[in-house]
């Protein structure tokens, strides 16, 4: 379970580092290539890219939570094999399709992306290690207290 307490760990981060775009401003918007969009509106005060970002901030602190009852280190929370499952789906995914789809969508958030090459691809080997953590920890769940 020590990948899944990795992964637990490492997604709490993500966490933090959405509140702290938050805080951060505009600069951490552009920085985190949450787009120029964001970024502006941020600037003019808006509360939209808050809210966005503390809807992933808290999801992701929801996802840290799974990963943690799921290594045992806090109680069992319902649907846990199911949503380490579905958790690493999405990290999966986010990590295998997020590079390619750069060169087959064509917007502006996209080019601006592309431009972001080697976050592109730090954040994509991230998400995959990610997954191997909760597919890994679901997947000896499984193994250890039955079916999902």
């Amino acid at each position: 379970m020590m990948l899944l307490k990795v992964a637990g760990w490492l997604v709490f981060v993500a966490a933090l580092l959405h509140v702290g775009i938050i805080v951060g401003g505009a600069d951490w918007y552009r920085f985190f290539g949450a787009g120029e969009p964001m970024a502006v509106m941020s600037e003019q005060g808006l509360w939209y890219p808050a809210i966005v970002t503390a809807c992933i901030a808290a999801l992701l602190f929801i996802w840290s939570l799974y990963a943690f009852s799921g290594a045992g280190l806090i109680r069992r929370l319902p649907l846990l094999k199911t949503a380490l499952l579905v958790i690493g789906a999405i990290f999966l995914l986010r990590g295998l399709l997020a590079v390619p789809l750069l060169f087959f969508a064509d917007s502006p958030y996209m080019a601006e992306l592309k431009e972001k090459m080697v976050f592109m691809l730090v954040t994509s080997l991230l998400c995959l290690l990610l997954a191997v953590g909760y597919l890994r920890g679901v997947w000896l769940l499984y193994r250890q207290r039955g079916k999902v």
